[in-house]
Order: structure tokens, then sequence, then C-alpha cells
């Protein structure tokens, strides 16, 4: 156990060391959650007929974006592995010792940094906005617990994808297939009970909608989460279980 995570902690700071080298990505992705909040949401909260609680549309919206801007930064890190597939990095790693689940585990937790930094972002400009936040010392560890998981899963989810392709084009077609039927599945943007039942059923099935619901009920005063942040949180837990020995078992697919 000691050996996996000093191997994983060696392959994420590898890879926090390149985002600190060209924080662009991260300045870039700032403006997306941006937007949403200060145009999307501030026109939205005139619209009364969406049921969204005593927080008003704002405030139901922000996990939302918060979720969003989590997946959005994750999915398409599979790109970086085609990149370092492409390098002959992936190559030297899997001729090292490391187990296949640090080298994954390594990456999802650099993905976890950019989700963090996001949520700082959404907290800034959710306060400029006076949006109910709570600021308690648990709702926010529980935040950056469910931003974790989040981060991690999309990302391992992205890196099975970048196995499975294998190039660079045809991954950016179909991560961009992808987020929006995520996102839109999802209660991101409207509640579960205004959706179709086939659409609440695929909302079901999506891990966004747990994050959304985790980060629902413990961001913003007056809303509240549906299925507990005990059972969003089990949720992701399997999700990132599953996920994880998914890409591990795909990883070494990438170089054949």
């Amino acid at each position: 156990m000691k050996r996996i995570a000093r191997e994983t902690f060696a392959i994420a700071d590898a890879e926090l060391r390149k985002l600190v080298r060209d924080p662009t990505e991260l300045v870039s992705r700032a403006i997306q959650p941006i937007l949403w909040l200060v145009i999307f949401g501030q026109v939205l909260s005139n619209v009364r007929g969406i049921d969204t609680g005593e927080a008003g549309y704002l405030g139901f919206l922000t996990p939302g974006i918060l979720a969003q801007s989590v997946l959005f930064s994750a999915i398409f890190y599979g790109i970086n592995v085609i990149w370092e597939r492409d390098l002959g990095i992936v190559h030297k790693l899997l001729v090292t010792p490391a187990s296949r689940v640090s080298l994954v585990l390594g990456k999802a937790i650099s993905a976890n940094f950019r989700g963090l930094v996001q949520a700082a972002v959404i907290y800034l400009v959710a306060l400029a906005l006076h949006v109910p936040l709570r600021w308690e010392f648990f709702p926010i560890l529980g935040v950056m617990l469910i931003v974790t998981l989040g981060s991690a899963i999309f990302a391992m989810f992205s890196l099975s994808v970048a196995c499975i392709v294998k190039t660079r084009e045809r991954f950016m077609g179909i991560g961009q297939v992808l987020t929006m039927p995520l996102f839109f599945a999802s209660n991101a943007i409207y509640p579960l009970d205004i959706m179709p039942r086939w659409l609440r059923i695929v909302a079901m099935l999506n891990p966004l909608t747990y994050v959304v619901d985790g980060l629902r009920g413990l961001m913003v005063h007056g809303e509240q989460s549906i299925h507990g942040w005990d059972t969003d949180c089990g949720v992701l837990c399997i999700a990132f279980a599953v996920f994880l020995g998914i890409s591990a078992r795909l990883y070494p697919e990438l170089v054949r």
C-alpha cells in the first residue's frame, strides 16, 4: 500500500509541475463558469416557471456550474495521455515497476487540482453575485471531497476513452459528443422533477447528477440534497472504483 501511495504521489507531482509551469489552462477554464453565472444565471433568475427553492435560480445554478466545470476540465484529460503516447512518455512509464493503478490514480489526482481551482473561482463569483453560500468548515470540506471524486471519475473516464480511440482527432470528436449529453442529462441547470420520465432515468444513471446533488446540499443556504450527502458520496465512490479498474486495465492498451 505504501508503494502504491509513493508511486501515485510521484506521478501526481510530475503532472502538477507541468500545470504550474503553464497555468494558462486554469485561466481559460475559469472564463466559462463566470459567463454561465454572470449572464445565463442572471437572465434565467427572472424566469418564474422553474421552482428552485428559497435561494432562487442563481443559488440553484451555482453548484450545477461547479459540477459542469469539473466535468469539462476533466473530460478532455485523455488528450494529454495521447500526446504522452506520441512523445514516448507512456512507453517509459509502462516499463517502470510502478503499478498501472498508481499511474492512473496519479493522473486523476492532478485532475483534482484543476477541479479545486474551479471551485475557488466559482465561490468568488458567487460571493460577488450575493449567492447565499455556506461558509462553514465542514460543508466546504464536503464540497472539496465531492469535487475531488467528480474530477477523478471523469478524468479516468476520459483516459479510458483515449485508450480505446487512440488518436487525438477521434478523441476530440467523441469528447465533444459526450460532454453535452452528460451535462444536460443531469440536474445541473433544471430540477429532476420537471424532466420527462425517460430523461429522469438517464439522469439517475449519470454520475454528474450525484456530483450536482451533493454540491447543492452543501454549498448554498436554502438548497437541499435530494438523495442525501451519504448516498451521493456512496454512488460516487462506487463509480470511482469502477472507472479506476477500467482505466488501469485499458492504460497499457494505449501503446498497442
